[in-house]
């Protein structure tokens, strides 16, 4: 066990990986799939991490000021982990999110201090189901706000931080708690950070690994297709964005696409069989797995990482 920490941001990182072979047998699929817990960081997401490695990484260049208001673009699951941190080291925090994303993330990231400003949608754009076009109005918002106040973006998209904290925490422990036995690994892309930070750590100690995108079905722009479903309903990423900064210099073996439908079904699988209780895209995640199992990677070691918990979406349809 651990030794007492000095705050709860001590206590982000070294989360639990744990097979998902009652599943696989459930569905009949050859091989075996890891899954590392990080909806049990302290903000029910992995974005504790790159929450984290922003601030430290500002903090250790001096570009974030002490007591600096510090302002971010989110689905919910960055700001949640951003006002943790910033409460715990004394910054205060506004989170800018569409009005499409539950409410559950507005009122936890109030309840943890933050400020939250919600941006309308689109017209025509359904709740629930936040598209590029919808994100667009909400960095403009964060950016009016950020001039405004003098403040810090922490731009999740951009700040090499997001990317290094997984390159140096979750990619080393995956390759560690698996005794080294991961043949591929997937992630399901939001600004695409764990998917570089992971790949880069898991290739750095074997090349064989095989790393593979996850994208909404119709919405797969990193692969390069058109997009004709923007409005897909897996929070947290399938924005639809070609360019995104972390991808350009990362080691993509493969492109997975997984719809909505089969995202929500998986989720609710894991949580039948699994016990655990992940949002959408921990879903994607396993859905785009046992394609892999049922295909190009059958009867192999695949790691995935279940996002955040299934508590941020109470008021969707995904436990209808």
């Amino acid at each position: 066990m651990r030794a007492v920490m000095d705050s709860v941001v001590d206590a982000i990182g070294g989360t639990p990986l744990v097979r998902l072979d009652r599943l696989t047998r459930h569905l009949g699929a050859s091989g075996t799939i890891l899954a590392k817990l990080d909806y049990l960081n302290p903000g029910f997401s992995k974005k504790d991490r790159a929450a984290l490695g922003i601030i430290a990484e500002a903090e250790a260049s001096g570009t974030l000021k002490p007591g600096q208001t510090v302002v971010e673009l989110t689905s919910g699951n960055m700001g949640t982990g951003l006002a943790i941190v910033c409460g715990i080291r004394g910054y205060p925090f506004i989170a800018v999110m569409s009005k499409g994303n539950s409410e559950e993330r507005a009122r936890m990231m109030r309840a943890l201090g933050a400020e939250v400003v919600l941006v309308d949608q689109l017209p025509g754009s359904v709740p629930g189901q936040v598209s590029g076009g919808d994100l667009d109005l909400v960095d403009k918002e964060a950016k009016r706000i950020t001039r405004e106040r003098g403040a810090f973006r922490a731009d999740q998209f951009h700040r090499d931080g997001n990317w290094l904290s997984h390159y140096r925490t979750t990619g080393p422990e995956l390759w560690e708690q698996s005794g080294g036995t991961i043949d591929a690994f997937v992630d399901f892309i939001g600004s695409g950070g764990s998917y570089a930070g992971v790949t880069k750590a898991l290739k750095e100690r074997s090349q064989a690994v095989r790393c593979y995108v996850v994208e909404p079905a119709g919405a797969a722009a990193a692969a390069g297709e058109a997009v004709t479903r923007p409005d897909h309903p897996i929070q947290g990423g399938g924005y639809a964005m070609a360019d995104l900064a972390f991808l350009k210099d990362g080691s993509v073996d493969g492109y997975l696409q997984v719809t909505g439908e089969e995202a929500r079904e998986m989720t609710r699988l894991l949580a039948r069989h699994e016990g655990i209780f992940g949002g959408f895209s921990a879903g994607a995640n396993v859905a785009a797995a046992l394609q892999l199992l049922r295909g190009a990677e059958a009867g192999k070691t695949i790691a995935v990482l279940i996002c955040d918990s299934g508590l941020k979406y109470l008021s969707t349809d995904l436990w209808g």
